[in-house]
């Protein structure tokens, strides 16, 4: 019986020996390797000429709205992320951009977050409902 539940306490992290939630990576740095660093890198210095540098950048230290904007919106070739990260999963991955690399950024909260995937929304349908 213990042999069977093992697997589960030790993924709730209930067993010694279980991976420890201090080595666990910063929320957000996961959704950053997964999403975002086959472009611009790893280190967040982009590649010179095809994507930006995130480290040092004045978009991801400015206003962290603006920035959810870019990332939900896409931007210059970069793709939109408004149907594949929640608020919840964006908040997060800001977050980390915003501090990693040297930034100093402010941390964005999830109703900014949420803000700006509302007003992406609005914006979306006035522009549809233009005659061409």
């Amino acid at each position: 019986m213990l042999r069977h539940a093992f697997p589960a306490l030790a993924a709730l992290g209930l067993v010694a020996g279980a991976a420890s939630p201090a080595l666990a990576a910063p929320p957000g740095q996961t959704l950053y390797a997964d999403n975002c660093s086959a472009c611009h890198q790893v280190t967040g210095k982009g590649v010179k000429g095809a994507f930006p540098a995130l480290a040092g950048s004045p978009l991801v230290q400015g206003d962290g709205k603006a920035m959810a904007g870019v990332v939900l919106n896409g931007r210059a070739g970069m793709p939109a992320f408004k149907d594949d990260l929640s608020d919840a999963e964006l908040t997060g991955l800001l977050n980390y951009v915003r501090t990693a690399w040297g930034n100093k950024g402010k941390p964005v909260s999830f109703a900014d977050v949420s803000s700006a995937r509302a007003q992406s929304k609005a914006g979306a349908k006035a522009r549809g409902l233009q005659a061409h």
